[in-house]
C-alpha cells in the first residue's frame, strides 16, 4: 500500500498522472481513474485520489448492486424510513419507533477477529443511536470454516469474544444469532452484526445537511491511523498478503461509546441538531460527502482542528481513517456553546472544523493551504454504476433416492447424528458470553425462535430473529432468497409477534465474475417476490461483496435480520414444550421433500438436486393463522419447522422444556424418513391443551390450513412406537456434546 507518512502531493493541487500500481492500490480501476480526471478537469492529487478510493469503491458506492437493489420493496404503512439513512425505521403505534439495520464486518473480522468484531458492534450501534433512538437490543449472525480448520477455533473465539466485549461494556444485551460452519468460510468468515432502537418519533434525527455557513462539528473520540482504507480494503479479495492489511483494522473501545450515546441523547433534547452522521467506513470522508450531498451543498473543513491523537498526521490519514466511536453534526449556530459543554463533561472532543457553504463542493484546507477540492456529486451521484454481465443458475433437477438407501439406517441413529452436527449442536457457550438480560427488558433471549424485549411502560414488545440459508441459495439463489425471508417471518411468527419489516446483509463473492453476479441478482428476486407477497418490506440493508480468497468464493449467503411487534406481550410463546397430556400439531403439508435438506446432505452425503419449493400464499396463510390462534390463546408452544425438519424441530421443544413426547405414525403416504427429516416450507409444530383441539382444528379447517396431530407431551422420554425409546437427558447430552468438546 502507498507510505502515508510520505504524503508529497498534499500541501498543494500539483498535477499528477499516478501509475496503474497506485491506482490500483487504491481499490481503483485504470477506466475508473479516468472518469476521476474527466470530473475533476485535471489530476486529483494523492488526498483526492484517497477520497475517490473511499468513496467509490463496493462499500460505500454501491456500484454493483445498486441497479439490483432498486427491485427490492421498501414501503408499507409501518415505514417511516427506508433505505438510504444510517437505518430503517418502523412506526409501532403510541408515537413510538424501531430504528434497526444489520452491517457487515467480515474482512476486518478475519484478520484481526476480536477488534473486527468489536467495531462491527460499535458501527452498528452508532448506525442505531445517531437517528435520535435508544439501543435497546443486539443480534448477531456468524459464519466460519469448517471446523476441521486450523484457523476455524481462534477465529470463532476471538469474534465472540469481541461481540461480547464490545455490546456487554456498553450494555445493550444481545438476544439472539445464529453460528454456522462451512469449508466455504475458510478463507473468509462472515460477521454481521444487528441493533435496534427506540425513539419517540417526534425526535427522529436525519443526515441531510442543511443551510448555508452551519457549523460542521467533530464529536468523540480522536482519530488515530487505525482503519485507514479499511472500506477499500472490505471491497477487494484476500491472498496470501492478507495478515499485511492488520494496520486497515480498526481498533475500538466501548468505555467511550457509551459516553458518546449518553453525549449525543443529551444533546438531541433541543433542536440543536441539524444533522448527524456517524463517522463509519471511510470515516470523515463519507460522513462528509453523504451529509453535503443529501442536502444539495458542500463542506469546507480545516483539517487543522480535527483532533488527533497521533503527532503529524497528513490530511489524507486524517480522511480515511476509521478510528472509531466519532460523529459529525451539523449544529445550529446559536447552540454550539451549549453543545460544547455537553460534550465536555462527558469527557468527548468537540471540535469545529468547518462550515457548510453553498457551492456544492468538498473544500479541504490544511496549514492554510487548499489541499483538496471536489465536486460533491462527482463523489455521490456521478460515481460509477456497473450492469454487470451475470450467469444465472438453472434450478437443478430433483434427485431420485432409492429405497435401498433408507433400508440401512435407522431413524434414531439418524436423529442422534443429526442433533450432534455442528450447526445443529447446542452453542450455548456463544451467547453465554453475551450479556443477554441487561436493561432488565429481554423477555426471551437466545436460543429460541426469535429474541425479545419489551417496551417499557407499556403491554409492547419488539421480537427480532436473523437467520441465513447458504445451502439453499447455492443450490437455486433464487428459491434461496425467497426460503430466507420466509423463515425470518416464520421465527417471528412462533413468538406471536405481526412482522413489520426486514433489513438484510448480502455476503456474497467478487461481482465481476459472471455466476457471483447471477447467485446475486437471483437471491435478491427471490427476496423481493417473498417480500412483496407478505408486505414484509426492506427498511436497510448492506452489501458485502469480494467474501473470496484466492479465486474461492464463499457460498451466497444474504441474511436476514426481521423485526415484529407483539402488543401485548402476555400472549408471547415459547417454544419449550410445556405439560403432559399436551397435544402437538403440525401446521403445513408435509410432502417429505429431502432436496438440501440436512438428512441429505450429512446422512446420504448427497448435496446435489433443488432446495424445497415456496409457496407464498401458504406461507402468509399458515402465518397468520398460527396467530389467529395465538391471540385467541389455544397456543401454549410452537416451533418453527427448519433445518432438520420435523424431527429435529420436535427434539429442539423437548430440550428446552426438559420435557417428553410420545409420537404418533404418520398418515401421509411419504416414508419415515422424508416424513420426519424432510424440510417442507412454512410449517410449524404447535402445542394445544386436549380440550382445544376441536376448537383449533374448525379455526385451522376455516382458513383452509392442513394439518395433522404429531403427538402428545409426555414426561421425560421422545417415544416412537416399534422404532425408539430414548431418554430426553440424553438427548441433551448428543446435542450438547459436540460444541463442549471443540470449544473446550
Amino acid at each position: 500500500m502507498v507510505n502515508y507518512f510520505l504524503t508529497i502531493y498534499l500541501v498543494n493541487m500539483r498535477k499528477v498522472d499516478f501509475d496503474s500500481k497506485t491506482i490500483k492500490e487504491h481499490g481503483l480501476s485504470n477506466s475508473e481513474y479516468k472518469k476521476i480526471c474527466e470530473l475533476l478537469n485535471r489530476s486529483p492529487n494523492l488526498l483526492e485520489l484517497g477520497i475517490f478510493s473511499a468513496m467509490w469503491n463496493e462499500h460505500c458506492s454501491y456500484k454493483s448492486s445498486k441497479i439490483h437493489l432498486k427491485k427490492l420493496p421498501t414501503k408499507s404503512k409501518d415505514v417511516i424510513q427506508g433505505p438510504g439513512e444510517n437505518a430503517g425505521i418502523i412506526d409501532i403505534g403510541d408515537d413510538q419507533a424501531i430504528v434497526f439495520k444489520i452491517e457487515s464486518h467480515n474482512h476486518p473480522s478475519y484478520i484481526e477477529p476480536y477488534q473486527g468484531a468489536a467495531t462491527g458492534v460499535g458501527g452498528i450501534l452508532r448506525d442505531v443511536f445517531t437517528m435520535g433512538a435508544r439501543p435497546i437490543a443486539n443480534l448477531n449472525s456468524i459464519h466460519f470454516g469448517s471446523p476441521k480448520h486450523p484457523k476455524t477455533k481462534n477465529l470463532l473465539i476471538g469474534v465472540v469474544k469481541g461481540i461480547g466485549g464490545y455490546g456487554n461494556c456498553v450494555g445493550i444485551p444481545t438476544i439472539g444469532g445464529e453460528t454456522y460452519f462451512d469449508e466455504s468460510y475458510n478463507g473468509n468468515i462472515l460477521v454481521n452484526a444487528m441493533s435496534l432502537g427506540l425513539v419517540k418519533k417526534e425526535k427522529i434525527f436525519y443526515s441531510k445537511a442543511s443551510g448555508i455557513d452551519n457549523p460542521i462539528i467533530y464529536v468523540g473520540s480522536k482519530t488515530g491511523r487505525d482503519g485507514i482504507h479499511g472500506a477499500s480494503m472490505a471491497s477487494s479479495n484476500f491472498d496470501d498478503k492478507t495478515e499485511e492489511k492488520k494496520p486497515t483494522v480498526q481498533v475500538g473501545d466501548p468505555f467511550t461509546e457509551k459516553l458518546l450515546l449518553e453525549a449525543c441523547q443529551e444533546l438531541m433534547r433541543d433542536d440543536s441538531i441539524v444533522a448527524i452522521q456517524d463517522m463509519g467506513a471511510a470515516g470523515l470522508t463519507s460522513s462528509s460527502v453523504e451529509m453535503a450531498a443529501k442536502g444539495s451543498l458542500g463542506m469546507e473543513i480545516n483539517l487543522n482542528n480535527v483532533p488527533c491523537r497521533e503527532l503529524n498526521m497528513s490530511p489524507y490519514e486524517m480522511m480515511l481513517s476509521e478510528s472509531q466511536e466519532r460523529m459529525l453534526i451539523i449544529l445550529n449556530a446559536a447552540k454550539e456553546k451549549n453543545a460544547k459543554k455537553i460534550f465536555e463533561k462527558w469527557n468527548l472532543d468537540f471540535a469545529n472544523i468547518g462550515k457548510t457553504i453553498k457551492t456544492k463542493k468538498l473544500i479541504l484546507k490544511f496549514n492554510k493551504n487548499i489541499v483538496g477540492d471536489i465536486p460533491i456529486e462527482a463523489l455521490s451521484i456521478k460515481a460509477p454504476v456497473y450492469d454487470r454481465k451475470f450467469i444465472k443458475k438453472n434450478i437443478p433437477k430433483k434427485q431420485i433416492i432409492s429405497k435401498d438407501k433408507f433400508n440401512k439406517l435407522k431413524i434414531i441413529d439418524t436423529l442422534i447424528k443429526l442433533i450432534s452436527h455442528p450447526n445443529i449442536s447446542n452453542k450455548r457457550w456463544v451467547w453465554e458470553q453475551y450479556d443477554h438480560t441487561v436493561m432488565a427488558n429481554t423477555l426471551q433471549k437466545p436460543g429460541g425462535n426469535s429474541g425479545v424485549v419489551r417496551i417499557e411502560k407499556t403491554n409492547k414488545a419488539i421480537a427480532a430473529t436473523i437467520d441465513s440459508s447458504a445451502e439453499y441459495c447455492v443450490a437455486h439463489p433464487l428459491t434461496g432468497g425467497k426460503q430466507i425471508v420466509c423463515e425470518s417471518w416464520r421465527n417471528l411468527i412462533s413468538v406471536g409477534a405481526k412482522p413489520i419489516a426486514i433489513t438484510n446483509c448480502l455476503n456474497f463473492g467478487n461481482p465481476e465474475k459472471k455466476n457471483t453476479m447471477g447467485e446475486f441478482i437471483d437471491c435478491v428476486e427471490g427476496i423481493s417476490q417473498a417480500c412483496n407477497y407478505l408486505k414484509y418490506p426492506v427498511v436497510s440493508g448492506n452489501v458485502s461483496f469480494y467474501n473470496e480468497t484466492k479465486e474461492k468464493s464463499i457460498k451466497p449467503t444474504p441474511t436476514i435480520g426481521g423485526v415484529g411487534l407483539i402488543k401485548d406481550y402476555s400472549k408471547m410463546i415459547t417454544m419449550n414444550l410445556k405439560s403432559e397430556n399436551n397435544i402437538l400439531i403440525v401446521v403445513g403439508k408435509t410432502l417429505g421433500y429431502l432436496g438440501q435438506s440436512l438428512f441429505s446432505r450429512i446422512i446420504l452425503k448427497n448435496k446435489k438436486g433443488p432446495p424445497p419449493e415456496i409457496n407464498l400464499f401458504n406461507e402468509k396463510n399458515n402465518g397468520e393463522t398460527i396467530l389467529e390462534l395465538i391471540d385467541k390463546k389455544y397456543i401454549l408452544s410452537a416451533h418453527d419447522i427448519s433445518t432438520g425438519g420435523i424431527l429435529v424441530s420436535l427434539v429442539e421443544m423437548c430440550i428446552a422444556g426438559n420435557i417428553g413426547v410420545k409420537i404418533d405414525s404418520p398418515k401421509t403416504l411419504v416414508n419415515l424418513y422424508e416424513f420426519f427429516f424432510g424440510e417442507d416450507q412454512g410449517r410449524y409444530i404447535i402445542e394445544i391443551k386436549n380440550d382445544n383441539f376441536n376448537e383449533v382444528s374448525n379455526i385451522l379447517d376455516k382458513n383452509s390450513v392442513f394439518f395433522e396431530k404429531i403427538g402428545t407431551v409426555q414426561k421425560d422420554k421422545l417415544t416412537l412406537k416399534n422404532e425408539f425409546d430414548i431418554f430426553i437427558k440424553e438427548l441433551i447430552d448428543y446435542n450438547n456434546k459436540w460444541f463442549k468438546s471443540y470449544i473446550s
